[in-house]
């Protein structure tokens, strides 16, 4: 029995059975990720150009707040007047200022004057209590200056007197402080007198030997002694012997009390 023939194949269908397909006649490969970039940016689609279109506008709008933002209208809404009117008050703020600044620093220059002022009649005044505190006897000194030793004759007392002369040529030529026998300071109230053994100075007893020391000028107190009809020469005409010594630093330490004056009153 003859075979009946059976449908007849398609030489192109991949799927029949056996049959190999050629190569020439299959399908292209599919694009690689690189060619459809380039494609995508070279030949945009319609979607892809709207959404880049959306993105440029809200770009550009955020730029425009920020600028807004860092702009300052406190002052876009006034008017031409008010604008005058700020200014004006600003300039007159600033001259009140300036005046208050200048006044301010003529109140600092004239404390400082006052003060420069002040502290020079301060030390002006230390230093003048100070003449008058030694002057005064009321505080211990030391310098440069001549003790004098006279000692008398056991049969020939030395008159008060020639102690007071001889007080007096050393103030003439400069004593600043005097002492006697390391007990009595001597000031301008100072006065001379005797008792059965000696002399005394305000009130104090005192016997031979009798040393006087002195501030000042060492050659110039020497020669307040030595001079020609002087104290040295007074003494040594009552038997007395008279040594003088120049010494460049002495101490005298005995002080008076401050008297408050019963009679004197100070006048302007």
């Amino acid at each position: 029995m003859p075979e009946r023939p059976g449908p007849e194949r398609d030489p192109r269908d991949p799927l029949d059975a056996g049959h190999v397909a050629d190569p020439d006649l299959s399908a292209e490969a599919p694009p690689t990720g690189r060619r459809r970039l380039a494609e995508a940016i070279f030949r945009p689609s319609r979607s892809q150009a709207v959404v880049a279109v959306l993105l440029a506008v809200v770009g550009f709008a955020g730029i425009v707040q920020v600028r807004v933002n860092d702009t300052d209208d406190s002052y876009a809404g006034y008017r031409e007047q008010d604008l005058i009117d700020l200014l004006s008050g600003i300039a007159g703020t600033t001259q009140r200022a300036e005046a208050e600044i200048a006044r301010l620093q003529q109140t600092r220059d004239e404390l400082r004057s006052t003060n420069d002022a002040r502290s020079a009649a301060l030390e002006a005044a230390r230093r003048e209590e100070q003449v008058l505190a030694v002057l005064a006897g009321t505080v211990p000194v030391a310098g440069p200056g001549l003790r004098v030793t006279v000692t008398e004759d056991d049969d020939e007392p030395i008159e008060p007197s020639a102690v007071l002369d001889m007080v007096q040529e050393l103030r003439t030529a400069g004593a600043e402080a005097i002492e006697v026998n390391d007990q009595v300071r001597l000031v301008a109230s100072s006065h001379f007198g005797t008792h059965r053994d000696g002399i005394t100075i305000d009130g104090v007893e005192l016997t031979s030997p009798y040393v006087v020391e002195v501030i000042g000028e060492p050659d110039t107190l020497a020669g307040g002694m030595s001079f020609p009809g002087g104290p040295t020469e007074t003494f040594e005409s009552d038997d007395a012997e008279v040594e003088v010594e120049q010494l460049e630093t002495l101490e005298i330490m005995a002080v008076r009390s401050t008297e408050t004056p019963q009679f004197a009153e100070p006048q302007d």
